[in-house]
């Protein structure tokens, strides 16, 4: 863990927390009003409840930000540059999304956005896999649930024209 104290390890660890719902907060700006427009939304038979999205992105938040401080205990951002690079990209265009589909009801958009987040997350856990095994793997739920999240950003985009 290249000499880094039980402090610092304590501070990088709130700040990665900090950092991840950070972004997640800027999303959830551009989603003040998602529930009343997501409402208006046709959606297909299998999409999941609303009330499912919060919990399920909060528990993904705090899992990427364990893996970015596994990743940056290890030598911190000098020596996992490439690695916590792509971290952070990924976490812009995640924020994005939120503002591309809700704020600005830009589907075709948003679908892109997602498409390339998802790219960036293969990316990110590849890094992160070199370092740390358990960082990669970490991110395989958020990969998985980006990859669903893909799918019904699609359908719901086609599904609605006019809106979307």
């Amino acid at each position: 863990m290249s000499g880094i104290s039980k402090r610092q390890q304590v501070l990088g660890l709130l700040g990665w927390l900090g950092l991840c719902f950070f972004a997640s907060s800027l999303g959830a700006i551009a989603s003040i009003q998602a529930k009343s427009f997501y409402e208006q939304l046709s959606q297909p038979a299998w999409a999941p409840p609303a009330w499912l999205f919060g919990p399920v992105w909060s528990t993904l938040y705090a899992m990427m930000a364990i893996a970015a401080w596994l990743v940056w205990r290890e030598g911190r951002f000098s020596a996992n540059r490439m690695a916590l690079s792509f971290f952070l990209g990924q976490l812009l265009v995640n924020s994005l999304w939120s503002w591309l589909f809700f704020a600005w009801h830009l589907g075709g958009l948003a679908f892109a956005d997602i498409l390339f987040l998802w790219l960036l997350i293969v990316a990110t856990i590849i890094y992160f896999w070199r370092v740390s095994t358990l960082a990669g793997a970490l991110l395989i739920p958020y990969l998985l649930w980006v990859s669903f999240a893909a799918v019904l950003n699609y359908s719901v985009w086609q599904l609605n024209p006019r809106l979307l």
